[in-house]
């Protein structure tokens, strides 16, 4: 039997952070409950803000200029534990109004 994986989610206390990690954190259950062992909110400071699937660094803020939306987490996610699944909608590129109109 294969090993499901874990996610954690360190979010920064001093930022007041916790809730925008619970939302992160109900949305990859939402879309991955029978793939996870778990997923995981470690309070953390300095406002760190990180995701990690297992030993891999999916999410940092810093580095990633910000904080992720659910559609961009879910595609990094199922990257790692399905590549081959669909996520539906959330596979759908995003078009720009400016793309619509040089269209």
């Amino acid at each position: 039997m294969l090993t499901k994986a874990k996610i954690t989610i360190f979010y920064c206390t001093q930022c007041n952070w916790m809730l925008r990690a619970a939302w992160i954190a109900q949305e990859i259950l939402h879309t991955f409950s029978d793939d996870l062992a778990e997923v995981a909110l470690a309070p953390s400071t300095g406002g760190r803000y990180e995701i990690w699937l297992d030993d891999i660094l999916l999410w940092e803020r810093k580095a990633d200029a910000g904080f992720p939306e659910a559609k961009e987490i879910k595609q990094r996610i199922r990257d790692v534990i399905d590549p081959e699944r669909s996520l539906g909608h959330s596979d759908t590129p995003v078009v720009s109004r400016a793309d619509e109109e040089q269209r």
